[in-house]
Order: C-alpha cells, then sequence, then structure tokens
C-alpha cells in the first residue's frame, strides 16, 4: 500500500503539471500509479453516500471515499500551484522556447503511454483517433476566448478546465488557454484574489464530481475506445505546443502558427536555442517514459 508521503509527492507533481499548458495532472496521475484509485475515489461521492452515514457514520464515509487519500493528494496539488505558481509564470514569461520544448517532450512521452493503453487493436479504433484529432483542432472554434473574467468566468472555466485535468494526456491549462482565461487564472492565484479562486475551485469541485462518473462509466466499458479518442487529440494538441511560434495578429495564443527554428530566428532577431530544446524534449519524453516504467501496483 502507497504511504501518505508517496501519494503527496505524486500530488505535488500533479499540481505541477495543472499549471502548465501541456501536460496534464490526469496524466501524472496515470503514469505514476493512482489513476485508477483516483477515479475510484471521485466516483464513491454520490448519493449512496447518505446511506453509508446513516448505517456507520462519519468514519464509515471517510472510508467509503478513500479520504486518507484524498487528503494526501489534494494537499500536494495545493502545496505545487502555491508554492510554483511564480515560477512557472517567470520561465513562460522568460524562457517559453526551452520550457515549451520541455513541454513537447512531456506531451509527445504520454501520447506513447496513451497509445500502449489500446487494447485489442482493431481499424475502427482509428475513428476514435480521428475524432480526439478533430476535438484538438476545434477547441479554438468551440470555446470562445471570455473578455472580462467575473466570477461566473471562473466557475465555467473551472468546471471545463477539471474535465480536461482528469484525463490523460489533455491538459486542462491548455483549454484555460483556449478560453483567455489561463493569465487571468495565474494572476488570480498569484494575487490571492479569494473571490476569483474560490469560484474557480467550486467550479471545479462541481465538474470532477460529475465528470468522474461518466470517465468511470468510458473506462469500464469503452476502454480502447477512450484511449483511442485521447491518442488523436494527444497528437493533434502537439502543434500548439511547439516551441517555435509566429507573433499572433489578434492576440490569442492560438492563433500563433507554428514556424521552423530558423524561421522563428529570421522573424524575430532571436536565437531559436535549437540544441537546448532537443535536449530538454528528449529528456521530458525519457522522464515520462521512466515514470511509466516504475508505475507501482495500487
Amino acid at each position: 500500500m502507497m504511504q501518505p508521503w508517496q501519494i503527496y509527492l505524486r500530488g505535488i507533481a500533479m499540481g505541477a503539471a495543472d499549471i502548465v499548458p501541456g501536460i496534464s495532472g490526469g496524466t501524472i496521475a496515470f503514469i505514476t500509479g493512482i489513476y485508477a484509485r483516483l477515479i475510484n475515489c471521485l466516483r464513491a461521492f454520490d448519493w449512496r453516500l447518505w446511506g453509508i452515514l446513516r448505517r456507520d457514520g462519519v468514519r464509515g464515509v471517510l472510508r467509503a471515499v478513500d479520504a486518507g487519500f484524498l487528503a494526501s493528494l489534494l494537499g500536494g496539488i495545493l502545496t505545487s500551484i502555491v508554492l510554483l505558481t511564480h515560477l512557472i509564470s517567470w520561465l513562460l514569461l522568460t524562457y517559453p522556447i526551452p520550457l515549451y520544448g520541455f513541454f513537447f517532450g512531456l506531451v509527445a512521452g504520454s501520447g506513447i503511454i496513451v497509445y500502449r493503453e489500446i487494447r485489442k487493436w482493431r481499424l475502427s479504433l482509428l475513428v476514435y483517433i480521428l475524432f480526439g484529432a478533430f476535438l484538438a483542432y476545434a477547441l479554438s472554434a468551440w470555446l470562445p476566448s471570455v473578455a472580462q473574467p467575473t466570477a461566473l468566468t471562473f466557475f465555467v472555466a473551472g468546471a471545463i478546465a477539471i474535465c480536461a485535468m482528469i484525463l490523460p494526456g489533455i491538459s486542462g491549462s491548455f483549454l484555460l488557454l483556449v478560453m483567455g482565461m489561463y493569465a487571468p487564472l495565474i494572476d488570480a492565484v498569484k494575487s490571492l484574489q479569494v473571490l476569483f479562486v474560490g469560484s474557480f475551485a467550486l467550479g471545479a469541485g462541481s465538474g470532477i464530481l460529475m465528470f468522474s462518473h461518466v470517465l468511470g462509466w468510458l473506462f469500464e466499458h469503452y476502454r480502447s475506445a477512450t484511449f483511442a479518442t485521447l491518442f488523436g487529440f494527444i497528437i493533434a494538441s502537439l502543434p500548439h505546443i511547439w516551441p517555435w511560434k509566429s507573433a499572433s495578429t489578434t492576440g490569442h495564443p492560438l492563433d500563433a502558427q507554428a514556424i521552423t527554428p530558423w524561421q522563428y530566428s529570421d522573424l524575430s532577431g532571436q536565437p531559436h536555442q535549437l540544441w537546448l530544446v532537443i535536449i530538454l524534449a528528449l529528456a521530458g519524453w525519457f522522464l515520462v517514459l521512466y515514470l511509466a516504467k516504475q508505475q507501482p501496483n495500487t
């Protein structure tokens, strides 16, 4: 059985992943061996808890939802978000190209892990892969930017982003970028804007309790199709985290086009840092594969 401190460290890794666009906390949970346990804990929050409370009291409810596991994991996630928000924000501003190179390797490695979970390969799964790719390309059209963030928009953003954050391979922060809510959320956390951060957390809590039941059902009944969709989404989302981009003409991050390192140097007058990006991308790739190889039984 995994010790609380081990769960806490995995929570720290999940929190770090959730605040950067490109890799999800769900991916970290998946490759570190706690994903199934996390989903089962979340699915335990339903109407049956009332019967357990009446029969076994508060202790029975805590056992049913695996409260110790959730407390350790949530503690690690919150610790990571509070401590790393400023660092990630600074790195994204100061060293975006090397950092996105590392993200690119992480996500590409995650794609391999997700692909391995597709069991009993058949041609029909290609439809789900293409569907996942379509979702990735259509996000910018389906989730328009928010001009003026409010408590309500933070709530909605939290509900949407958390669904991606618990999916292996899909980044909730990426969806926040698409909605134009990534920078406002980072600023809200950095400046401790309780109303906005609380609204986001409330939306995330509501979304995760509802979506975990749907996700658990999909993994039980359509496991290969679900992973095939995730694989298609990951592959199609890689261009969005390509390190070298042209300047956006609208100010929206997704409007920037992927270009070659040499084109970037010509357009920006800045070094392309190609070799550093390659090294960091390979480091991210091998890190994911190593963590997956060390995956413990839970």
